[in-house]
């Protein structure tokens, strides 16, 4: 019997714009010169590794995101127990609306999204370098 899905993710998405805060490339660009801002990446290593990353950027695989903010989980990071804004992006807006939206959800804030992701960030001129993974 096939699957009935019943909120697609054009829903999901429509819902956590609705919640989240969205910056633009340049607001966020601005956002990323205070110190009282963390910038989450949440691609993959290998989108990483393979685009760039935003300088000073937390990189935080959308998989453990939920774990990582927890502070009763045994994986919980210290940089999601500071009081800071946090700013999601991804690659082009999706995935950091929905890690926004999850992260609001579970009471970190204030948090935002980068309308664009990445590749808005990129092409509003915002800083890039390049990312290699340690050596074994």
């Amino acid at each position: 019997m096939p699957q009935t899905i019943t909120r697609g993710i054009k829903a999901l998405l429509d819902e956590a714009n609705a919640a989240i805060e969205t910056l633009s490339a340049a607001d966020a660009i601005e956002a990323a010169r205070r110190d009282d801002v963390v910038i989450v990446d949440i691609r993959d290593p290998r989108e990483i590794e393979r685009e760039g990353r935003i300088p000073g950027a937390f990189s935080c695989t959308r998989g453990m995101l939920e774990f990582w903010i927890d502070p009763q989980s045994p994986y919980a990071k210290p940089v999601f127990q500071e009081d800071k804004m946090f700013i999601f992006h991804c690659a082009g807006g999706l995935r950091s609306a929905l890690a926004a939206k999850t992260a609001q959800d579970m009471g970190l804030k204030p948090v935002a999204h980068i309308g664009g992701g990445f590749a808005a960030w990129r092409e509003a001129g915002g800083p890039v370098e390049v990312w290699a993974p340690k050596k074994k």
